[in-house]
Protein backbone atom coordinates (compact mmCIF):
# COMPACT_ATOMS: atom_id res chain seq x y z
CA UNK A 1 0.00 0.00 0.00
CA UNK A 2 1.23 3.58 -1.29
CA UNK A 3 -0.99 4.75 1.70
CA UNK A 4 -1.49 4.08 5.00
CA UNK A 5 -4.65 4.96 7.02
CA UNK A 6 -4.13 5.07 11.04
CA UNK A 7 -6.67 5.96 13.58
CA UNK A 8 -5.86 7.32 17.01
CA UNK A 9 -8.61 8.46 19.05
CA UNK A 10 -10.65 11.23 16.97
CA UNK A 11 -7.91 11.74 14.70
CA UNK A 12 -6.63 10.00 10.86
CA UNK A 13 -3.58 10.01 10.15
CA UNK A 14 -3.03 9.67 6.14
CA UNK A 15 0.74 8.93 5.44
CA UNK A 16 2.22 8.76 1.78
CA UNK A 17 4.21 5.38 1.91
CA UNK A 18 6.53 4.36 -0.71
CA UNK A 19 9.77 6.17 0.93
CA UNK A 20 12.11 4.71 -1.37
CA UNK A 21 11.02 6.58 -4.18
CA UNK A 22 10.28 10.15 -1.72
CA UNK A 23 6.21 9.22 -1.93
CA UNK A 24 5.52 9.61 -5.35
CA UNK A 25 2.27 10.81 -7.14
CA UNK A 26 1.70 7.54 -8.77
CA UNK A 27 -2.40 6.95 -10.01
CA UNK A 28 -2.15 4.39 -7.72
CA UNK A 29 -1.42 6.57 -5.06
CA UNK A 30 -3.65 9.00 -5.99
CA UNK A 31 -6.69 6.70 -5.87
CA UNK A 32 -5.65 5.12 -2.82
CA UNK A 33 -5.67 8.73 -1.36
CA UNK A 34 -9.21 9.36 -2.63
CA UNK A 35 -10.32 5.62 -0.65
CA UNK A 36 -8.68 7.27 2.64
CA UNK A 37 -10.38 9.85 2.47
CA UNK A 38 -13.82 8.42 1.83
CA UNK A 39 -13.34 5.86 4.38
CA UNK A 40 -13.01 8.87 6.83
CA UNK A 41 -15.47 10.42 6.13
CA UNK A 42 -18.13 7.41 6.87
CA UNK A 43 -16.69 7.76 10.36
CA UNK A 44 -18.74 9.57 12.31
CA UNK A 45 -16.28 9.89 15.39
CA UNK A 46 -13.23 11.36 13.18
CA UNK A 47 -13.17 15.17 14.03
CA UNK A 48 -9.43 16.00 12.78
CA UNK A 49 -7.18 14.82 10.07
CA UNK A 50 -3.65 14.67 9.82
CA UNK A 51 -1.40 14.14 5.97
CA UNK A 52 1.79 13.84 5.99
CA UNK A 53 4.40 11.25 4.63
CA UNK A 54 6.96 8.28 5.52
CA UNK A 55 10.71 8.60 5.22
CA UNK A 56 12.67 11.93 4.39
CA UNK A 57 9.97 13.18 1.91
CA UNK A 58 6.75 14.47 2.21
CA UNK A 59 5.97 14.05 -1.77
CA UNK A 60 8.06 14.48 -4.63
CA UNK A 61 5.00 15.17 -7.09
CA UNK A 62 4.32 13.56 -10.00
CA UNK A 63 6.95 10.42 -11.46
CA UNK A 64 6.32 11.63 -15.16
CA UNK A 65 9.09 8.89 -16.58
CA UNK A 66 6.85 6.02 -15.26
CA UNK A 67 4.35 7.27 -18.65
CA UNK A 68 4.90 7.09 -22.71
CA UNK A 69 2.78 7.93 -25.55
CA UNK A 70 3.64 4.44 -26.67
CA UNK A 71 2.04 2.62 -23.64
CA UNK A 72 -1.55 4.35 -24.37
CA UNK A 73 -3.78 1.83 -26.44
CA UNK A 74 -5.68 4.48 -27.45
CA UNK A 75 -2.55 6.28 -28.97
CA UNK A 76 -3.33 9.91 -26.82
CA UNK A 77 -0.30 11.79 -26.67
CA UNK A 78 1.63 11.46 -23.40
CA UNK A 79 -0.20 15.10 -22.49
CA UNK A 80 -3.48 13.71 -23.21
CA UNK A 81 -2.78 10.73 -20.99
CA UNK A 82 -1.52 13.21 -18.37
CA UNK A 83 -4.16 15.62 -18.54
CA UNK A 84 -7.11 12.61 -18.43
CA UNK A 85 -5.51 11.55 -15.37
CA UNK A 86 -5.39 14.63 -13.90
CA UNK A 87 -9.08 14.95 -14.59
CA UNK A 88 -9.93 11.79 -12.99
CA UNK A 89 -7.61 11.64 -10.01
CA UNK A 90 -5.58 14.30 -8.69
CA UNK A 91 -7.92 17.49 -9.45
CA UNK A 92 -10.75 15.55 -7.67
CA UNK A 93 -8.16 14.91 -4.72
CA UNK A 94 -7.73 18.51 -4.25
CA UNK A 95 -11.05 19.74 -4.66
CA UNK A 96 -12.31 17.21 -1.59
CA UNK A 97 -9.75 17.94 0.12
CA UNK A 98 -10.71 21.52 0.62
CA UNK A 99 -14.28 20.89 0.66
CA UNK A 100 -13.70 18.03 3.31
CA UNK A 101 -16.14 18.29 6.08
CA UNK A 102 -13.60 17.89 8.99
CA UNK A 103 -10.28 20.09 9.49
CA UNK A 104 -6.94 18.59 7.93
CA UNK A 105 -3.73 18.92 9.08
CA UNK A 106 -0.93 18.80 6.67
CA UNK A 107 2.68 17.43 8.55
CA UNK A 108 4.90 18.44 6.11
CA UNK A 109 8.04 16.39 7.29
CA UNK A 110 10.35 16.63 4.53
CA UNK A 111 10.64 17.81 0.54
CA UNK A 112 7.28 18.54 -1.04
CA UNK A 113 8.02 19.08 -4.99
CA UNK A 114 6.09 19.66 -7.61
CA UNK A 115 1.94 18.34 -7.22
CA UNK A 116 3.35 17.81 -3.70
CA UNK A 117 3.50 21.39 -2.88
CA UNK A 118 -0.30 21.61 -3.85
CA UNK A 119 -1.02 18.67 -2.23
CA UNK A 120 0.32 19.96 1.32
CA UNK A 121 -1.05 23.54 0.56
CA UNK A 122 -4.28 22.07 -0.11
CA UNK A 123 -4.59 21.55 3.99
CA UNK A 124 -6.08 23.68 6.13
CA UNK A 125 -3.12 24.28 8.63
CA UNK A 126 0.53 23.53 7.39
CA UNK A 127 2.96 22.71 9.81
CA UNK A 128 6.52 22.13 8.79
CA UNK A 129 9.70 20.51 10.01
CA UNK A 130 12.45 22.89 10.09
CA UNK A 131 14.40 20.50 7.90
CA UNK A 132 11.53 20.61 4.88
CA UNK A 133 10.97 22.48 2.30
CA UNK A 134 8.96 23.67 -0.90
CA UNK A 135 10.56 23.16 -4.83
CA UNK A 136 8.70 23.78 -7.92
CA UNK A 137 10.58 22.94 -10.71
CA UNK A 138 7.92 22.52 -13.06
CA UNK A 139 9.31 25.89 -15.85
CA UNK A 140 12.68 25.98 -15.29
CA UNK A 141 13.30 21.99 -15.42
CA UNK A 142 10.21 20.97 -18.08
CA UNK A 143 8.35 23.88 -19.09
CA UNK A 144 5.59 22.83 -17.76
CA UNK A 145 3.09 24.72 -15.21
CA UNK A 146 2.53 23.71 -11.50
CA UNK A 147 -0.39 21.93 -11.05
CA UNK A 148 -2.73 20.46 -8.45
CA UNK A 149 -3.63 23.78 -7.48
CA UNK A 150 -0.39 24.70 -6.84
CA UNK A 151 -0.99 28.40 -8.53
CA UNK A 152 -3.98 28.91 -6.64
CA UNK A 153 -3.02 28.16 -3.18
CA UNK A 154 0.98 30.40 -3.87
CA UNK A 155 -0.72 33.18 -5.38
CA UNK A 156 -3.38 33.58 -2.47
CA UNK A 157 -1.16 32.38 0.34
CA UNK A 158 2.38 34.24 -0.51
CA UNK A 159 1.40 36.86 -3.10
CA UNK A 160 1.62 37.07 -7.02
CA UNK A 161 5.78 38.29 -6.96
CA UNK A 162 6.85 35.64 -4.68
CA UNK A 163 4.42 32.85 -6.16
CA UNK A 164 6.15 34.06 -9.52
CA UNK A 165 9.56 34.41 -8.40
CA UNK A 166 9.60 30.80 -7.11
CA UNK A 167 7.64 29.34 -9.89
CA UNK A 168 10.26 30.75 -12.56
CA UNK A 169 13.63 30.67 -10.81
CA UNK A 170 12.95 26.79 -9.26
CA UNK A 171 14.60 28.52 -6.07
CA UNK A 172 13.90 25.30 -3.04
CA UNK A 173 12.04 27.69 -0.10
CA UNK A 174 13.19 26.24 3.29
CA UNK A 175 10.49 26.23 6.02
CA UNK A 176 11.45 28.47 8.21
CA UNK A 177 10.77 31.34 5.14
CA UNK A 178 7.83 29.84 4.22
CA UNK A 179 6.70 30.36 7.60
CA UNK A 180 7.80 34.26 7.83
CA UNK A 181 6.35 34.39 3.90
CA UNK A 182 2.61 32.86 5.60
CA UNK A 183 2.72 30.10 3.51
CA UNK A 184 2.49 27.80 6.24
CA UNK A 185 1.51 28.44 9.92
CA UNK A 186 4.10 27.14 11.82
CA UNK A 187 7.88 25.78 11.68
CA UNK A 188 8.95 23.08 14.27
CA UNK A 189 11.89 21.33 14.92
CA UNK A 190 12.02 18.00 13.42
CA UNK A 191 11.54 15.67 16.43
CA UNK A 192 8.14 17.94 17.36
CA UNK A 193 6.39 17.80 14.36
CA UNK A 194 4.06 14.95 14.79
CA UNK A 195 3.48 15.99 18.43
CA UNK A 196 2.56 19.59 17.53
CA UNK A 197 0.60 18.21 14.46
CA UNK A 198 -1.32 15.97 16.72
CA UNK A 199 -1.76 18.94 19.11
CA UNK A 200 -3.44 21.27 16.31
CA UNK A 201 -5.58 18.50 14.96
CA UNK A 202 -7.14 17.87 18.10
CA UNK A 203 -8.12 21.60 19.35
CA UNK A 204 -9.26 21.75 15.41
CA UNK A 205 -11.37 18.85 16.06
CA UNK A 206 -13.16 20.17 18.85
CA UNK A 207 -14.49 23.02 16.75
CA UNK A 208 -17.87 23.44 15.63
CA UNK A 209 -18.13 20.63 13.06
CA UNK A 210 -19.09 23.16 10.49
CA UNK A 211 -16.49 25.55 11.42
CA UNK A 212 -13.81 24.55 9.06
CA UNK A 213 -16.12 24.57 5.70
CA UNK A 214 -17.42 27.67 6.86
CA UNK A 215 -13.98 29.52 7.37
CA UNK A 216 -12.93 28.20 3.91
CA UNK A 217 -15.79 29.60 2.31
CA UNK A 218 -15.87 32.44 3.87
CA UNK A 219 -11.88 33.48 2.78
CA UNK A 220 -12.48 32.08 -0.71
CA UNK A 221 -15.52 34.45 -0.71
CA UNK A 222 -13.42 37.01 0.00
CA UNK A 223 -10.93 36.51 -2.65
CA UNK A 224 -12.77 37.63 -4.96
CA UNK A 225 -15.79 39.89 -3.36
CA UNK A 226 -15.12 43.96 -2.64
CA UNK A 227 -15.57 44.94 0.46
CA UNK A 228 -18.98 45.67 0.35
CA UNK A 229 -20.15 42.24 -0.73
CA UNK A 230 -17.85 40.19 1.26
CA UNK A 231 -19.95 42.21 4.25
CA UNK A 232 -23.00 41.04 2.72
CA UNK A 233 -21.86 37.54 3.11
CA UNK A 234 -20.42 38.01 6.27
CA UNK A 235 -24.55 38.97 7.49
CA UNK A 236 -25.94 36.33 5.55
CA UNK A 237 -23.99 33.93 7.22
CA UNK A 238 -24.01 34.97 10.70
CA UNK A 239 -28.22 34.92 9.99
CA UNK A 240 -27.61 31.26 9.46
CA UNK A 241 -25.40 30.56 12.18
CA UNK A 242 -26.14 32.59 15.32
CA UNK A 243 -29.33 29.94 14.79
CA UNK A 244 -27.78 27.29 15.12
CA UNK A 245 -27.29 25.41 18.60
CA UNK A 246 -23.31 25.77 18.46
CA UNK A 247 -23.45 29.32 18.78
CA UNK A 248 -26.45 28.65 21.52
CA UNK A 249 -23.26 26.54 23.33
CA UNK A 250 -20.57 28.71 23.25
CA UNK A 251 -22.49 31.69 24.64
CA UNK A 252 -23.57 29.79 27.49
CA UNK A 253 -19.90 28.66 28.40
CA UNK A 254 -18.91 32.33 28.09
CA UNK A 255 -21.53 32.93 30.78
CA UNK A 256 -20.39 30.13 32.73
CA UNK A 257 -16.84 30.87 32.29
CA UNK A 258 -15.69 27.27 30.37
CA UNK A 259 -14.79 26.02 27.62
CA UNK A 260 -17.29 25.64 25.29
CA UNK A 261 -18.11 21.71 24.50
CA UNK A 262 -19.48 21.28 20.47
CA UNK A 263 -21.40 17.94 19.83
Amino acid sequence: MNVLCEYEDDIAIVILNNPTKLNPLSSDTLCQLRAALADIRNKKSVRAVILTGSGKAFCSGFNLSAKSAADDPQGRSLGNQIADSMLMTSDPLILELHEFPIPVVCALNGAAVGGGVGLALAADIVVAARSSYFYLSSIPRLGIVPDLGSTWFLSRLIGRARATAITLLGHRLPAEQAAQWGMVWLCVDDADLMTKARSIAHQLGALPVHGVIEARRAFDAADKNNLAKQLDYERGRQRELIDLPSFAQGVQAFIEKRVPVFS
